[in-house]
């Protein structure tokens, strides 16, 4: 369903009307295309904080072509604040962003880069937290969507893949994440338009939705899709298994045998494993009766569980491979109504953080998670108005998202360079003021 409101605020009418009554004024964002693939404005600004010898506010000497102060409107300021390890040392973040921050682009990004936290300095790791709760509240008043977002890192070459998603339309939706890349840069030949070219990418409940918009931007970064979706679904899921030429699989995940069954299917592996399928079957713990509990549980869940386990042991997911399952915010902060839902996308949150470094190390395999929050679709098209646009409303861009937000960002937790990004938890949600 149309968002009226966003198109009313981009008029002068409802510019002004807005303005007066103090309502949200959310900014159109602009997505990726082909023709457009990069940010509005100019150069992307680099910038330096806390590093001893530098001054605040510095930029490197010409550490890449974008170096050095943009000539116009900045698209993006990449804040380095790696060398940051004590409160005079955040002086320098404030000092470094306070002149520039108004000035950057509409739809302009602010990353952050800092460190691990020192389980050995107090000091250090209090003033590297500090810049998480310094960018949420910042991205929560830069507005004209314009995104701010963390990324911790040990080894800046093994960012590139993350730095190029931030710092790009294709994470329109993506504001206040902290995004942990560790290890080191690893040596695989990455052709940037069409990343993964010769791989193959199975998307589960891929028939419609985010599903559908997920099979369709791995198929645009050149991997060959699976289309997989209940049977009830096979004449939706073969359509869009032709369009891209993938190949379609009519399955109930839910089977006890799935994973044999998709690895049979599969004889040669696969590269990149989307877990999508997902239901709600909304009611109050008091009304819910155990069918829709256990339902819920089933697909979001457990299915996610023994596929990937099946998966792993059968070695049917190939070395530097992929695994991207869905959560969602109602898993991390909840919500009324939701009760099978919410943990259902928790446990995925659980399965996440303790598979990934055990896959990364047994299976060469990484494991992480997107967590949507209000993204516009037939489902929640078909929720009432007032909560769905509270739902709208409730994130600092004052939006919904589309599918394609999900899809984008689980094509940059897909790629090849990806390889340092494991056991995150992304949220896709324009930094919803829920649990954020």
């Amino acid at each position: 369903m149309p968002d009226r409101y966003l198109s009313f605020t981009g008029t002068a009418p409802g510019r002004f009307l807005t303005r007066r009554l103090g309502l949200p004024q959310p900014a159109a964002l602009r997505r990726w295309t082909p023709e457009r693939p990069g940010l509005d404005g100019g150069e992307v600004l680099h910038l330096r904080a806390g590093e001893t010898g530098t001054p605040a506010g510095q930029a490197p000497a010409s550490d890449s072509p974008a170096a050095g102060s943009p000539t116009g409107t900045p698209s993006a300021v990449v804040l380095d604040a790696t060398g940051v390890r004590d409160v005079d040392g955040l002086a320098g973040v404030h000092a470094a962003l306070h002149p520039v921050v108004r000035e950057v682009a509409a739809g302009g990004r602010v990353v952050v880069l800092g460190a691990p936290l020192d389980p050995a300095d107090h000091h250090q790791a209090a003033a590297q937290q500090a810049l998480e709760g310094f960018t949420r509240s910042l991205g929560k008043e830069i507005g004209r969507g314009r995104t701010v977002n963390v990324v911790r890192l040990t080894d800046r070459d093994a960012a590139e893949s993350t730095l190029r998603f931030l710092l790009s339309p294709k994470s329109a939706y993506v504001s206040g994440q902290v995004i942990e890349v560790t290890g080191a840069a690893q040596e695989v030949a990455v052709d940037w338009e069409r990343p993964l070219a010769g791989r193959t990418a199975l998307v589960t409940g891929a028939a419609r939705g985010i599903g559908a918009a997920v099979a369709e931007t791995l198929a645009r970064d050149g991997a060959h899709v699976v289309v997989l979706d209940v049977p009830q679904a096979e004449e939706e899921a073969r359509k869009l298994a032709e369009r891209l030429n993938g190949t379609a699989l009519a399955l109930d995940i839910t089977a006890a045998d799935a994973g044999e069954r998709i690895a049979a299917e599969l004889p040669d592996g696969l590269d990149v494993l989307v877990h999508n399928a997902g239901i709600t079957r909304d009611r109050r713990l008091v009304n819910m009766p155990a069918e829709r509990w256990s339902s819920v549980l089933d697909v979001n869940l457990a299915s996610v569980l023994r596929t990937t386990d099946a998966l792993l042991s059968a070695k049917a997911i190939k070395a530097n491979g992929r695994i991207v399952a869905t959560a969602s915010i109602a898993g991390l902060a909840g919500n009324a109504g939701q009760t099978n839902y919410g943990a259902s996308k928790a446990g995925v949150v659980g399965l996440v953080r303790s598979l990934a470094p055990r896959a990364l190390a047994e299976h060469g395999v990484t494991v992480n998670a997107v967590a949507p929050g209000f993204i516009e679709t037939k489902m929640t098209a078909a929720v009432p108005l007032l909560i769905r646009e509270a739902g709208r409303r409730m994130n600092s861009l004052a939006q919904g998202g589309l599918p394609v937000d999900v899809a984008e960002t689980t094509a940059w937790l897909a790629h090849p360079a990806s390889g340092a990004v494991n056991g995150q938890v992304v949220r896709v949600c324009g930094q919803s003021l829920l649990g954020a």
